[in-house]
């Protein structure tokens, strides 16, 4: 069993954390994760209301009595969502971690400490982890280069940003982007980190609230099939090379504007090639992770494979290679 200050921290058996995807972290992927003995997160914003996330936290007890967390990822828009709405959705549930995203989460943290609540920031760069520390966050999150969904602007991979962070934070760190297996959990541990958030390697599991087309996309990808899509804007992110994902590209690195490629980019497209299955229906989230993964196991089965072959590194083959 390996134990890290993160799982003795935040309760949870294994260091590793399923990340908040947009209208993937729902009730039944989570509760798989938790009673996996790992963390799972549900997204807020998939909910469209407070009170639909209160039901949807109340549908996720109904299903684990483990720990799970709540992501809300706070952007700035021309239209916020009533965000202290749902934060105060999550302490009048009692959820005990949140994970925060995006803008500062200092306005949120007394509420949710004065609640009993811990909170993970999850940031890009190593200025942005020590502010978040300064705040008063319980946990970093950090975020290499190869992650799905929004990298920063700083092109900085894990290899180095994640140790970068490390040696500058006192709080519990975790690793995300590129992570998929055991060999990049033994590898965290050794950069530094206390743990590993993966979100493309939950997608791809049998639980995962997504059509069948998308997991097997997944499955037959490369680490080369994504793309980098509204970088010119510095807005970047990460999405799964498509007909969609091009034309934005492309669009863009001819000088258009962003209300050129709105509509290309819109969130609700993405939600219908996780529905129904039709790839090239909008843009949708994936990180080069997926260059790793060429099987869609239930979750216990990859929370178990993970950790086993974790411990495996580190109690045998590493240790092997030095010469006493």
């Amino acid at each position: 069993m390996i134990r890290t200050r993160f799982t003795e921290t935040f309760g949870v058996e294994h260091p590793v954390v399923q990340g908040g995807m947009q209208w993937v972290g729902r009730a039944p992927l989570v509760a798989a994760v938790a009673e996996a003995g790992a963390l799972g997160m549900l997204t807020a914003l998939t909910q469209p209301t407070p009170e639909a996330l209160a039901e949807e936290i109340r549908r996720t007890r109904e299903l684990t009595d483990r720990p799970f967390g709540v992501n809300l990822t706070i952007l700035p828009t021309i239209t916020p969502p009533p965000y202290d709405e749902y934060r105060q959705a999550i302490i009048e549930s009692g959820v005990r971690i949140v994970e925060t995203a995006g803008s500062n989460p200092a306005p949120h943290l007394p509420a949710l400490h004065a609640a009993g609540i811990k909170v993970i920031h999850k940031c890009t760069s190593v200025r942005h982890a020590v502010k978040a520390e300064q705040v008063g966050v319980d946990a970093v999150g950090i975020d290499g280069f190869e992650c799905a969904g929004h990298p920063g602007e700083d092109d900085i991979a894990g290899l180095v940003l994640i140790p970068a962070a490390a040696r500058r934070l006192s709080v519990p760190v975790l690793a995300s982007g590129g992570f998929a297996d055991g060999r990049g959990l033994a590898a965290a541990l050794a950069l530094g980190a206390d743990g590993i958030t993966m979100g493309t390697r939950f997608l791809c599991t049998q639980e995962a609230p997504v059509h069948d087309k998308v997991k097997q996309a997944i499955v037959a990808a490369t680490e080369n099939d994504t793309e980098l899509i509204l970088r010119p804007l510095r807005n970047t992110s990460r999405v799964a090379s498509n007909r969609v994902s091009r034309e934005v590209v492309e669009r863009l690195a001819r000088g258009a504007a962003f209300e050129e490629v709105r509509e290309l980019v819109a969130g609700a497209r993405g939600r219908t090639v996780f529905e129904t299955g039709d790839l090239d229906a909008g843009v949708w989230t994936v990180g080069t992770a997926q260059g790793l993964i060429d099987d869609i196991p239930s979750v216990r089965d990859l929370v178990a494979r993970i950790t086993a072959d974790a411990e495996d590194l580190i109690l045998k083959r590493l240790p092997a290679l030095v010469d006493a």
